[in-house]
């Protein structure tokens, strides 16, 4: 009697960020992580722009939106996450900050925060001196909310040429550092092999 193939294990990566504008440099970046992620049998969800526009975290809160409930939800399923925040004024944006705090919600889960996730971390600003401030805030938050920053995390200066008329990235050592962090995202999310999913 043949016994059937076993199914292979396709992590979910999620990427969230962006800025309130959509197709946003940060956002165009974070496709980019989440496209490398896909190539190595990755399923992808990308929560950005209009989608992380909902009001302020509230920890007394009990009725959250719509967009924080479905955040909550694709993050709590998800085995690994790429975020990526322009640099405003040397540290993470408002807009990328509250979406963050929203994992709050999954303090009580059995696999709270981010516990057993890779995290990617991509930061861009119009400059190099936020990129640095910026990362290392990122880097902190996760590791705040128990997650696992890749070793490498890109900081891009969105001020010299990045993409061309059609939208692609002509810059091959930005494009490289990008898909470098989508893949580490990956490996790692295929080592743990969907620890602690519901």
């Amino acid at each position: 009697m043949a016994h059937p193939e076993p199914i292979a294990f396709r992590p979910l990566i999620v990427g969230l960020g962006g800025t309130t504008r959509p197709d946003s440099v940060t956002e165009r970046l974070l496709a980019i992580a989440l496209d490398a992620a896909a190539a190595l049998g990755a399923e992808t969800v990308l929560i950005g722009s209009a989608a992380l526009q909902m009001p302020m975290y509230d920890p007394a809160e009990t009725d959250f939106s719509p967009a924080a409930r479905h955040l909550v939800d694709v993050i709590r399923r998800c085995d690994g996450l790429i975020i990526a925040s322009p640099g405003y004024h040397g540290t993470i944006s408002g807009m990328i900050k509250n979406a963050i705090d929203h994992i709050e919600m999954l303090r009580d889960d059995p696999r709270p925060y981010l516990e057993g996730r890779a995290v990617g971390c991509l930061v861009s600003a119009h400059g190099w001196q936020a990129t640095g401030t910026t990362l290392v805030a990122l880097r902190s938050v996760i590791h705040a909310l128990r997650g696992w920053p890749t070793p490498f995390g890109a900081a891009i200066n969105a001020a010299q040429p990045l993409f061309d008329e059609t939208g692609a990235c002509t810059n091959a050592v930005v494009r490289g550092q990008i898909e470098l962090v989508g893949r580490q995202v990956m490996e790692f999310a295929r080592m743990w092999g969907g620890y602690g999913r519901g």
